[in-house]
């Protein structure tokens, strides 16, 4: 009786309970898919991709289940519910051109997307809608990737050089930065709950290196090929639509 309350009252709540970590990964090689590399049982969900059109970011939302696919050419993001394995919506998001990397924030479901020629940041709403766009603070070249830290509410951004990481606050205003152990082409992906950093390496075929608070080498898994975009995020247990 109390077990089943506490589930009523999270879901009135609108929160959603974290499982284990999974890792998302698109690449070219595999482009109808996106593979799902997290505990056993994990699988694959469509990436819907039509003809001509490629992925240029990735971010999942632990809170609705849900992907996000940023296309190219044009300015769209395609939404695909995993669980249910299809598509949730499509959204328009004129002046979001470009490609490039973008992050979603689990407590607000806004998406914050690269653009513009060097540091510039587009937030939008889950559903789309513009909110701002700014300029992160320190960033003088197109950034290689960006993440969201949930854990400390910030953006996680992979400069130019492929080594530097800085710290924003959702405004943009830099809170500091760290050197990656190896080079990485990008993207970024970020793990708030230990603070490591995922991203893929430069010239190593699709392989992510993970790296500590303190920029060291822990360790490398396959992300499928070069020229892929990954994410992390726990497996929801109890979904928010």
């Amino acid at each position: 009786m109390a077990a089943g309350l506490a589930l009523v009252l999270a879901w009135a709540s609108g929160c959603a309970t974290p499982g284990p970590l999974h890792r998302y990964a698109h690449a070219p090689g595999q482009a109808d898919r996106v593979a799902d590399l997290g505990p056993a049982g994990a699988g694959e969900v469509p990436s819907l991709l039509a003809p001509g059109e490629r992925v240029t970011g990735l971010a999942y939302d632990p809170f609705t289940d849900h992907l996000f696919l940023r296309l190219a050419p044009g300015d769209r993001i395609r939404v695909v519910d995993r669980p249910a394995r299809r598509l949730k919506r499509e959204l328009e998001l004129p002046g979001a051109t470009g490609g490039g990397d973008l992050a979603v924030r689990p407590r607000s479901g806004h998406l914050f997307l690269l653009t513009g020629p060097a540091g510039e940041v587009a937030e939008h709403t889950r559903l789309g809608r513009p909110v701002r766009r700014f300029t992160l603070e320190g960033v003088a070249d197109a950034p290689r990737g960006l993440a969201l830290d949930a854990t400390r509410d910030e953006l996680v951004v992979l400069a130019a050089d492929g080594r530097t990481v800085s710290r924003h606050d959702l405004a943009g205003r830099r809170r500091g930065e760290l050197r990656l152990a190896a080079t990485a082409a990008g993207p970024l992906a970020c793990d708030g709950e230990t603070g490591e950093f995922h991203a893929v390496l430069t010239g190593e075929a699709g392989e992510v290196g993970v790296f500590g608070p303190d920029g060291a080498r822990r360790g490398t898994w396959s992300a499928g090929g070069p020229g892929a975009m990954i994410d992390l995020g726990p497996r929801s247990f109890l979904r928010v639509f």
